[in-house]
């Protein structure tokens, strides 16, 4: 055993934040910390590495185990170049390299018997740096850097100058190259764009050691992790498998709880029942029945009623119109920034009920062109055309409608004055207010905490067309769960950037990955853009490699493949139209539901609207079934 974390126990003037925290980890396993912000990971974490003491409980490590921990915020001190801060990792190698280089500048103006000292003395240390796999160790330098998003021209910039994410993800690479018996990480992929990210997953996936991470990135952890250590009201639960194993278990689990507390209560019912009959005989015999019954039931155990944390956190997004066909045009879009070219020749055509998320490396002009779309930076040439009855919803992270004098209370319920107070603090909780935080003042609120009142407030527009600039970054994982059903169920369009890949994959029914200056479209999630991806790189390095002339069986190669493309698109496409039909189906059922509600059917306005939607969804479902139809017979 590596790592036994042995009954934690932390509070803060007062306050709970762990208790009997206990879970172990063995050598080379790779393990998760989740739980809602708040909840003490980045506290647990800094217990595990001596950082803050614990009220009780220990942490007891394996005699030869080293740790490397890598803080959300982790500045660099050191000075010297960006490669050196990561070279000198291996003090050794250093060293031998620093004299190396000293022997050459030496050879450079010796002569005779001195030269012939220096030149042996210089073999020596050649061999020995060889010995230590020193060539190697440098490629690993340049392989990691270059993982973590840093460019080799920028190899020799002086550390000093970086930024604070850039100083983050230096110290990543550095822990990394020191490669210790355990890796803790807390949130690691914060300041890397989506090619770094994937890199990372798939180095910690080979990695010699353990890992610990705790991380908001559902993709990222799905990709490596085969233990999820969650911590819920102060608790620790361990479930093995990855993070989709571990959601699985999790909703299994609280429903045979539910389960479990249902059938305790309808026991205790029947119980209580049989007493109070018992009583009324008022006999002697049936009374004292009754006082024994009362003594086994004082004894039966009677199990908490499950917290489900999501069930007064539903969001519903509902546009106040339908817009036209078309919701967005855009021809021959360009932006350029100081002589850089962003994107130029840009020509796009959203169509309504399209979920659409634009992916591409950090600087090539994904949050401008949502800028521009909304107005507030204007292109270069071309033009921005929006379709008939479209209402802009946009969230940019700038919280620029946000009103600093008033509280998040009145933020919403100035805006919304229809909405009671129970539902104002359900939407405020979704985004992880709560209590008496909704009356702080918003000019009080980190620019984190801003983000998320903002995205609330979008969440209760009547926009039927959403532009969201990474709506993910501040929420935690259940409030992203909460938002990306919300937009799974909205029957408006949706336009996001984000780097969030489980984020994207849930909601998204195209891929926009914008490279190069130009859009390459993908019909479909984020799992099939990576596929799609691979397939593409395969077909152009084998284009790549052939000779000029390219001979019958190649062709029929080729051929092969194309088809086999054509078929798996096909598949795709069908099983995305019939998951869109059960969800329209359900929907349906749903609005049934509704409408025999009385409390419903007595509003002749909410009938009237669920009457609307329910002709919608069945033009829809036709519509879908003839796609369905025409691609099961082809």
């Amino acid at each position: 055993m590596l790592l036994d974390v042995q009954r934690i126990t932390k509070s803060y003037d007062g306050e709970t934040i762990l208790q009997d925290v206990s879970f172990h980890l063995e050598e080379r396993e790779k393990a998760a910390i989740v739980g809602i912000n708040g909840a003490g990971k980045t506290t647990l974490l800094r217990i595990i590495v001596g950082e803050e003491t614990a009220d009780d409980g220990i942490c007891v490590f394996s005699r030869d185990c080293v740790t490397g921990y890598l803080a959300q915020h982790q500045d660099y001190r050191g000075e010297g170049t960006i490669y050196r801060a990561v070279y000198e990792v291996n003090g050794t190698l250093l060293a031998l390299e620093d004299e190396m280089r000293a022997a050459e500048q030496d050879m450079k103006h010796l002569a005779g018997e001195a030269l012939t000292r220096r030149m042996n003395e210089y073999a020596r240390l050649s061999e020995e740096f060889e010995r230590r796999n020193g060539y190697a160790y440098r490629s690993e330098v340049t392989g990691v850097l270059k993982g973590l998003g840093f460019t080799e021209d920028s190899f020799e910039n002086e550390a000093s100058t970086l930024s604070g994410g850039q100083k983050t993800r230096l110290s990543l690479a550095r822990i990394l190259l020191s490669a210790p018996s355990l890796l803790i990480l807390d949130e690691p992929t914060n300041h890397l764009d989506m090619p770094s990210v994937a890199w990372l997953e798939n180095y910690l996936a080979a990695y010699r050691g353990a890992v610990l991470v705790v991380s908001h990135d559902r993709y990222f952890m799905n990709r490596f992790v085969g233990k999820v250590i969650e911590i819920e009201n102060t608790k620790a639960q361990v479930f093995r498998g990855t993070y989709d194993d571990y959601r699985i278990k999790k909703d299994a689990l609280r429903h045979a709880q539910l389960s479990a507390y249902m059938a305790a209560q309808r026991k205790i019912a029947h119980e209580e029942a049989v007493i109070e009959k018992l009583k009324s005989f008022n006999r002697e015999k049936s009374i004292r029945r009754a006082e024994s019954r009362e003594k086994m039931l004082a004894k039966i155990d009677r199990p908490d009623r499950p917290v489900d944390i999501d069930a007064d956190m539903k969001l519903s997004l509902t546009p106040s119109k339908e817009s036209g066909g078309d919701v967005l045009t855009l021809e021959d879009l360009s932006k350029s920034y100081d002589g850089v070219t962003l994107f130029s020749g840009l020509d796009l055509l959203i169509r309504r009920g399209e979920r659409i998320a634009i992916v591409g490396a950090n600087g090539t002009g994904k949050s401008t062109l949502l800028k521009i779309i909304n107005g507030l930076v204007m292109q270069d040439t071309g033009t921005v055309t929006l379709g008939t009855n479209v209402e802009i919803g946009y969230y940019d992270q700038e919280n620029q409608l946000l009103h600093m004098d008033k509280t998040l209370f009145e933020e919403i319920s100035d805006e919304w004055p229809d909405m009671n107070n129970t539902r104002i603090r359900s939407v405020l909780a979704a985004f992880l207010f709560t209590g008496d935080d909704v009356f702080k003042l918003v000019s009080s609120l980190s620019g984190g905490e801003r983000s998320r009142l903002s995205l609330a407030r979008l969440m209760l527009s009547n926009a039927n067309f959403l532009i969201l600039d990474e709506p993910t970054n501040h929420l935690d994982i259940q409030s992203r769960s909460i938002l990306e059903d919300a937009l799974r169920s909205y029957t408006g369009t949706v336009l996001t950037v984000s780097h969030d890949r489980y984020f994207i994959n849930r909601i998204a029914t195209r891929i926009l990955e914008l490279d190069g200056a130009r859009f390459t479209s993908y019909i479909g999630d984020y799992d099939y853009y990576v596929e799609k991806k691979a397939q593409l790189r395969q077909i152009n390095e084998a284009e790549s490699a052939k000779p000029e002339s390219v001979s019958e069986e190649k062709l029929r190669w080729q051929a092969k493949k194309a088809e086999e493309a054509k078929r798996r698109k096909k598949e795709n496409d069908i099983r995305r139209i019939e998951e869109e039909i059960d969800r329209l189906e359900t929907r349906d059922k749903t609005i049934d539901e509704m409408l025999a509600d009385p409390a419903i059917g007595s509003d002749p306005g909410k009938c009237a609207s669920l009457a609307d939607e329910k002709e919608t969804i069945a033009s829809k479902l036709a519509e879908l079934m003839e796609k369905w139809e025409a691609l099961s017979e082809s």
